[in-house]
């Protein structure tokens, strides 16, 4: 392994590590019941900042707002006994309180700084200085909402020092994997009836791996910039609702797996190959969506295959369910059966045809740790009967959210492969930081280990594994 390598593996142990010592030692978080932090209530609700009875004084109300710089009232409720001298061990006490919303012991505001109603700790935080406070505020809105109507987007920079097959083939480049705006008139069906739609317009290198390329003539197919930029439109569609019920037609996302094309929705920098090459990205179609309880909603509906335009790909069922449990745990089931495609992984066979379903279990241990298991089955055939694609997988997610900036990761796959008489197992193991020090940015960091000894994967060069190191910076406007 080169220098830069392990200098960027030792940045991230101690970054995972900072993170998870600071997780530990109490923090300052938006509306936490801890001094310099409390939101103002009325007197009706108890003792607040600017609501304390004065020192000594049982009941009464001193005044509302937040208190001054030097105050007779006690502090934001975290103060030692009355007396005590003024001590950043010790906390405020009475008569030596900071102002409220600034940190007794730096004098600084944590909640403070830039973005729309609320900052980020950019500015005062650091690793090591026990600086793990973060309130986000809101994101920024470059067009906003009008009543149902919204739009906005997104865009993703990134680069990685190996490549691979799964969108990340562009290595060792500085390289725009997204530039998407989209614009929704929401559904509101709260009064009966009501109609509204999506549309996706996406550029960037991600582009030539999200168009319709199903029948390899789909409508936005031949949108490329290049050998390695492109264009497509992922979605364009209108949806019709009443009541518990909608129905989407038009071109839309899948509802199968874990993982997304918006960067924005996964965790990670880098994909797996069960989203790659296991599921459908995108159908042309019908799709209904039926709440029968707050804890269970179904789909059904009918594609013409997979990954299509607005031409026949196809005829398929595409429906699933999810489910809430309880509090902490929801499986998700989707399936897709039928009539594929015509041009992808065909074998000469005019068609493919067959089933594949997508179990995910997402499971909340705490209320900082999230586990997600999912396993996928894909078995396909020709219109003679000979095998396409015959494919397993378990994807396996470790998510530790510090707070609303920071969060680790852990991805652990397994990809099976059955062709024929052989049969093939591709490893991968993926560790990743979410650090977000704007509401509108997340900086997503990674490291990737996979393993590919029959070299079927794509690794590059062809490599029976690989280690690649790369990052990635998503705007949202």
């Amino acid at each position: 392994m080169n220098f830069a390598k392990t200098a960027f593996l030792a940045l991230f142990v101690c970054l995972a590590t900072a993170t998870a010592l600071n997780a530990q030692s109490p923090s300052c978080g938006c509306g936490d019941a801890i001094c310099g932090c409390e939101a103002v209530v009325g007197c009706g609700a108890g003792p607040a900042c600017g609501c304390e009875p004065a020192c000594g004084v049982s009941g009464g109300c001193v005044g509302l707002g937040c208190e001054s710089a030097i105050t007779t009232g006690p502090a934001c409720g975290c103060e030692p006994a009355c007396g005590a001298g003024p001590s950043c061990a010790a906390g405020p006490a009475c008569g030596f309180e900071p102002a409220c919303g600034v940190d007794p012991c730096s004098g600084a505001d944590p909640c403070g700084g830039s973005g729309c109603g609320g900052g980020s700790c950019l500015g005062d935080c650091c690793l090591g200085g026990g600086c793990f406070d973060c309130c986000l505020g809101e994101p920024c809105r470059l067009l906003g909402d009008c009543g149902n109507f919204s739009a906005g987007g997104w865009i993703s920079l990134g680069y990685h020092d190996e490549a691979n097959s799964l969108f990340n083939s562009y290595s060792e480049k500085y390289q725009l994997h997204q530039a998407w705006v989209w614009f929704e008139k929401s559904l509101d069906t709260s009064c009966g009836w009501d109609i509204g739609g999506r549309v996706d317009y996406l550029y960037g290198t991600d582009a030539p791996d999200t168009q319709a390329f199903g029948t390899g003539s789909g409508w936005d197919n031949d949108w490329d910039n290049g050998n390695q930029y492109g264009r497509a439109m992922p979605q364009a569609y209108l949806e019709v609702g009443y009541g518990d019920l909608s129905v989407k037609v038009g071109h839309f996302f899948t509802i199968i797996g874990w993982e997304v094309v918006p960067a924005p929705d996964n965790f990670f920098y880098s994909h797996a190959y069960t989203m790659y090459n296991n599921e459908p990205f995108t159908h042309t179609g019908a799709l209904a969506t039926y709440n029968l309880s707050e804890d269970i909603s179904i789909w059904a509906g009918y594609t013409q295959g997979w990954d299509s335009g607005f031409d026949d790909n196809g005829d398929a069922f595409l429906g699933g369910a999810t489910v809430t449990l309880t509090d902490r745990m929801t499986l998700i089931y989707a399936a897709t059966g039928g009539r594929f495609g015509e041009a992808r992984w065909i074998n000469g066979g005019g068609d493919e045809r067959g089933f594949m379903n997508s179990i995910i279990l997402d499971y909340a241990v705490s209320d900082n740790l999230q586990y997600i298991f999912q396993h996928d089955l894909l078995d396909t055939e020709n219109r003679f009967g000979n095998r396409v694609r015959e494919r397993y997988a378990v994807n396996q997610y470790l998510i530790y959210t510090i707070n609303d900036c920071w969060a680790l990761g852990g991805r652990f796959e397994w990809w099976n492969r059955e062709n024929g008489n052989s049969d093939s197992d591709v490893y991968d193991l993926t560790l990743g930081i979410n650090y977000k020090p704007h509401a509108n940015v997340t900086i997503r960091p990674e490291v990737r280990w996979d393993w590919d000894d029959d070299r079927i994967a794509g690794l590059e060069d062809n490599d029976d594994e690989q280690t690649t190191i790369g990052a990635n910076t998503i705007i949202t406007f």
